[in-house]
């Protein structure tokens, strides 16, 4: 019987200990490595491009002046990572944490295990989720393509006495807080997640993002009813099969079974304003599965450097951005 590749040694090409053993200087040439691949870490300025920098650092951080427009600047201008207080050696070792957790990462835990406040944690775990999301950004599925929703939230706790207790599963009843996370998940490429209050509101977003010709493939809900008018149908009814005739939705399943996972090992709890970013980190995982750890190392990085500053983070315990 062959091995699964992620028991293998090869699906284990970064560690923590290797991080944390990382003098400054080398972690800081981790990081210019990956941020300036094209060059092989020599710096390009941030502000005009130009690829002549000379090195004017004056510490243990590493600064460079640019030839044509005269600005300094430091490998992490114009990153995630600008204006940072941590050290680039807590970062990547922050991010090596974040990846290799198969279900996600509490920023409680991960507080604990770089000894930050919690408030540094949720910040950085929250700036790593917008790192992942980016990579759907405006993205279109085709081919087979597979829809579903999944609630969550919303729990209401049933009163104490028996004469007390109402139908839970009834509008009337509930809080008003469930939501629904609906996603596309192209079959040969990327999951793709928003959420509602209702999978009757997806209809728009599926349209948008599922180019035109599409086959998709759903379950009995009245929800996707609708969408027969613009896209090719194959549906199943899950209370007879779980596939059948070529159709089923056991991909997008099996993502919700990754955020689940998330929410009841790990997270406990997801708020509805969160609950999208949670979402689009469970997508990026369960599309990235089979790769090693340190290409996810890499992925995350480098995506990091290219993104800039955080929109609805920088600042976030200020109150100077609403999440």
């Amino acid at each position: 019987m062959s091995q699964h590749f992620l028991l293998s040694a090869a699906a284990r090409s970064i560690s923590l200990r290797a991080v944390l053993r990382m003098e400054d200087a080398e972690a800081w040439t981790v990081f210019q490595r990956i941020r300036w691949d094209a060059t092989g870490g020599k710096p390009i300025c941030p502000h005009c491009a130009s690829l002549v920098c000379y090195d004017v650092s004056r510490g243990t951080r590493p600064r460079f002046r640019c030839r044509d427009c005269r600005k300094d600047f430091s490998p992490t201008s114009g990153t995630l990572f600008a204006y940072h207080k941590l050290s680039i050696r807590e970062y990547l070792a922050a991010i090596v944490l974040f990846v290799n957790a198969a279900k996600g990462i509490s920023a409680l835990q991960l507080g604990r295990d770089l000894d930050l406040s919690y408030k540094t944690s949720f910040v950085l775990c929250h700036k790593l989720r917008e790192v992942m999301a980016t990579e759907t950004r405006g993205m279109i599925a085709d081919g087979e393509v597979e829809v579903d929703g999944c609630h969550v939230g919303g729990y209401v706790k049933p009163a104490n006495f028996k004469e007390n207790r109402r139908d839970r599963r009834k509008a009337v009843n509930q809080n008003g807080k469930r939501r629904v996370v609906v996603a596309i998940r192209d079959r040969d490429g990327r999951t793709l997640t928003s959420v509602f209050k209702s999978e009757d509101e997806a209809t728009s977003f599926i349209a948008s993002r599922v180019a035109k010709g599409t086959t998709i493939h759903a379950d009995e809900a009245a929800a996707w009813d609708k969408l027969h008018a613009h896209f090719p149908m194959k549906r199943i009814n899950h209370s007879e099969a779980y596939s059948a005739d070529g159709a089923c939705t056991n991909m997008a399943e099996s993502f919700f079974s990754r955020l689940r996972r998330a929410e009841e090992g790990q997270y406990h709890h997801i708020s509805g304003a969160y609950l999208a970013r949670y979402a689009g980190e469970m997508a990026w995982r369960e599309d990235h599965r089979r790769e090693s750890n340190g290409m996810l190392f890499n992925i995350v990085v480098d995506r990091a450097a290219r993104m800039g500053q955080s929109v609805d983070f920088t600042g976030y315990w200020q109150r100077r951005k609403a999440a």
